[in-house]
């Protein structure tokens, strides 16, 4: 599970680079990968005037609906990943039996630092976000695997 702020820039083009790279490095086993946020309004989506640029770039939000995150979207999470160290903190304090889940997506490639919300809906802020997050999350793909594998095997 992505996690940001309103689940409508950040934590979804992650979800969505997170399932490009998975296309291309197969998992075994099934694997479900989405994206929530802490103050989203359920069912939001994506502005218009955006999908065209980033759909240029391979990113395809067409569909993307905003969802909020909840008790249940944590309980079927065995790896949570925020944007930044408020999301993390506000989720371990809101939702302590699920802390151990909750990582910032910074410290998969073993750094911390917020990945910066837009600050208006333009096509140059998404993009610049695009840009950011794509050799974020492929340096980060293998780590999120292993902590997957590992929270699979304590499962069993």
């Amino acid at each position: 599970m992505f996690v940001c702020t309103a689940n409508l820039c950040r934590s979804p083009i992650a979800a969505f680079l997170f399932k490009q790279w998975l296309q291309q490095h197969p998992a075994t086993g099934s694997l479900h990968v989405a994206s929530c946020g802490t103050w989203a309004q359920d069912g939001e989506p994506v502005a218009s005037s955006v999908l065209p640029y980033l759909l240029a770039v391979g990113i395809d939000l067409m569909h993307h609906r905003s969802r909020s995150i909840t008790t249940n979207l944590l309980a079927e999470s065995d790896l949570v990943l925020c944007m930044t160290g408020f999301h993390k903190e506000a989720l371990q304090a809101e939702f302590p039996h699920y802390g151990s889940r909750v990582h910032m997506l910074s410290e998969m490639i073993m750094q911390r630092y917020d990945i910066p919300d837009v600050s208006r809906v333009s096509a140059e802020e998404y993009l610049a976000v695009a840009r950011d997050l794509r050799p974020m999350v492929e340096r980060s793909a293998p780590r999120i695997m292993a902590l997957l594998q590992a929270a699979s095997s304590d499962a069993v």
